[in-house]
């Protein structure tokens, strides 16, 4: 089978750092989100490896396209130096524990000697039990014999997505970040501590807990000593994607509190309280966590760019371009609708699409979404970049051509005059929901264009001045009010029927060269917030088995799944990775000449779709 290769001007400035103790910065506190049902009542089961259901694999007639060894990325690829983003290498499957060295347990003597962990340790590893399927969750008699077939099938689909619940604390028990609102104090303190001894307790046996199985729970471990990381869901997917959450989660943190910082808090005081320092970081987690759910270009390790005229982008990339008065520049980055328009680098300088990810998502949270300030002077750590240092980051929302002010805040069809806060990753009220979520779930047409200036030790006022410069240019040649038009238009997205596949519902296409994403909107029947999650799920379940982020013995070429709403198909070759969604009354066939239309429209299409060439300085 052939493929297609390659694929006001009154405002002022602020300054908001990161916070430290004895100071409130000026942040909003996150929205209750829905209460999860408790893991304190769980009966606790435990496992080695993650269990996997992994359906049959198929390999297409005369497919010959030739995949490096392990899965990883295309060493044939443009070189790193020389390209924007650098490649994301396929994780392993064992835990590392950070550069610091291996994790160390801390249990109280009172807890218990050695006997009685041991004993602990015992029943944990004896009590396995295999995953129930989802289909056999029993909704329970009702009295009332005329309840609708559609009440019945919103309890099982709350019961299908129950709110995943994340837990952060320290190696030595002291809780972190709770993702959970309405934990009672006392509940969490009795979680946190469990958490910590079954952690501890395999620790001190030269082992390591990867994941829990309860059930249809399942609970997952990150060991990044001096923290811990915790996700407990019941959602079916691979143990590999509520990793990646956590390992993203840890990125975050890392972001406001350094790597270097960390370590040298953690020697001089084992129980120090990290709460301080992060108390007005949550709404960065928050928003990080609504992301992970939804952003399937952070759940495949790259990069999603507004699609736009190629003409048009380089245009606008030719303004961004800094003066040589402008000393220790590292990035110039322009972001609209949650996704970058174009990059401009240093030469031979590349960036971690990770790196852009924390970035981006910490410029749309609330402290300084929200803000009234025309622009934010913050410092962040960008820890693909350097875990153990500081850049500063000016970020500026670019006025409207109209000359009107940009409305920060999306509006919502259900509250149009309410203001948009980050929540929580899991709340299931879709009109509370479709708020946070990125673009291509949500066909959100706000013109709000953002300009971030990332620098080591430049001057803030050069930098400021430059950035009101670029701000006039790109008003004064029109090329502002072009992009708003663009974006307001919808011409920055697209429907799966531009394609004219008969049959595809929706795919997903990573160029492995450019380490970057495209996808059309999510249309009928994938219109509801479930349906979104239920085709997410499968697409990461076909890339967790492709890549063998599970433990699987091998990688795949070609994964293919049939449910009774749809097929899907994952398919890896050297230049690119392809995810995509049929109906499950096509053949296997017409799955497989799908995916080689939507690699030669892509191809066709690859100017507007990815940032393939960005100027550098």
């Amino acid at each position: 089978m052939s493929h297609t290769p390659r694929t006001s001007p009154s405002r002022v400035p602020s300054r908001s750092s990161t916070p430290v103790p004895g100071r409130s910065p000026s942040r909003l506190a996150p929205p209750l989100i829905r209460p999860a049902p408790s893991v304190s009542s769980l009966r606790v089961f435990s496992h080695g490896s993650s269990v996997v259901h992994t359906p049959v694999s198929i390999s297409p007639p005369g497919t010959a396209t030739p995949q490096q060894e392990g899965g990883g990325e295309s060493s044939s690829a443009s070189s790193v130096k020389e390209g924007i983003l650098i490649q994301e290498p396929d994780a392993e499957v064992e835990i590392i524990d950070g550069d610091q060295g291996n994790a160390s347990g801390l249990v109280d003597s009172r807890a218990g000697d050695e006997e009685s962990k041991r004993s602990l340790r015992d029943q944990l590893r004896r009590t396995l039990s295999k995953k129930e399927s989802f289909t056999d969750i029993d909704i329970g008699k009702t009295s009332q014999p005329c309840m609708s077939l559609a009440i019945l099938q919103r309890m099982r689909v709350a019961e299908r997505y129950p709110p995943r619940q994340y837990f952060v604390l320290t190696d030595a028990g002291k809780p972190v970040f709770i993702s959970d609102h309405d934990t009672h104090s006392d509940s969490a303190t009795s979680m946190i501590g469990v958490i910590q001894a079954l952690v501890s307790i395999f620790l001190d046996d030269g082992d390591k807990l990867r994941c829990i199985n309860s059930g249809n729970t399942r609970i997952v471990f990150l060991l990044r000593p001096p923290l811990y990381y915790v996700c407990v869901s019941a959602w079916g997917e691979p143990e590999s994607v509520t990793r990646f959450h956590l390992e993203y989660l840890h990125l975050q943190i890392l972001s406001v509190v350094s790597a270097g910082q960390l370590k040298r808090m953690f020697e001089q005081r084992r129980n120090f309280d990290l709460r301080r320092l992060l108390g007005g970081a949550e709404p960065f987690l928050y928003s990080l966590l609504s992301r992970l759910e939804w952003d399937l270009a952070m759940s495949t390790s790259s990069l999603h760019c507004l699609k736009l005229d190629p003409v048009l982008r380089k245009a606008v990339a030719d303004v961004l371009v800094p003066t040589s008065k402008i000393k220790d520049m590292l990035y110039v980055i322009l972001v609209a609708q949650g996704r970058i328009i174009t990059l401009v680098r240093p030469k031979k300088h590349s960036i971690h699409p990770s790196d852009l990810h924390i970035l981006v998502n910490t410029i749309h949270s609330p402290s300084i979404l929200n803000s009234s300030a025309a622009a934010s002077w913050l410092p962040v750590c960008l820890p693909k970049f350097n875990p153990s240092a500081f850049v500063n980051a000016y970020v500026m929302f670019l006025p409207r051509a109209d000359g009107q002010d940009t409305p920060r805040i999306p509006e919502s069809p259900q509250e149009p005059s309410g203001p948009i806060v980050d929540i929580g990753p899991q709340q299931n009220d879709d009109a509370s929901s479709g708020q946070s979520l990125p673009i291509g779930i949500t066909a959100s047409r706000s013109a709000e264009i953002g300009l971030v200036c990332v620098s080591g030790h430049a001057d803030f006022e050069a930098v400021r001045g430059w950035c009101e410069t670029v701000s006039q240019r790109l008003a004064k040649d029109g090329l502002l009010k072009t992009l708003s038009n663009a974006i307001s238009q919808g011409d920055t997205e697209y429907s799966v029927s531009s394609l004219g596949v008969p049959g595809l519902r929706h795919f997903v296409y990573k160029s492995r060269s450019h380490v970057q994403v495209t996808m059309p909107l999510f249309e009928e029947p994938y219109d509801s917030l479930d349906e979104k999650r239920r085709l997410i799920t499968l697409y990461q379940t076909l890339f967790d088995a492709v890549h063998a982020k599970s433990g699987q013995e091998s990688t795949l070429k070609l994964q293919y799944i049939r449910t009774s709403q749809e097929s899907v198909m994952g398919w890896i070759t050297q230049p690119f990775e392809l995810y995509l969604a049929l109906s499950p009354h096509l053949p296997k066939s017409a799955a497989v000449g799908a995916a080689n239309s939507i690699a030669r429209w892509v191809q066709k299409e690859e100017k507007r779709l990815f940032l393939r060439d960005a100027p550098v300085f």
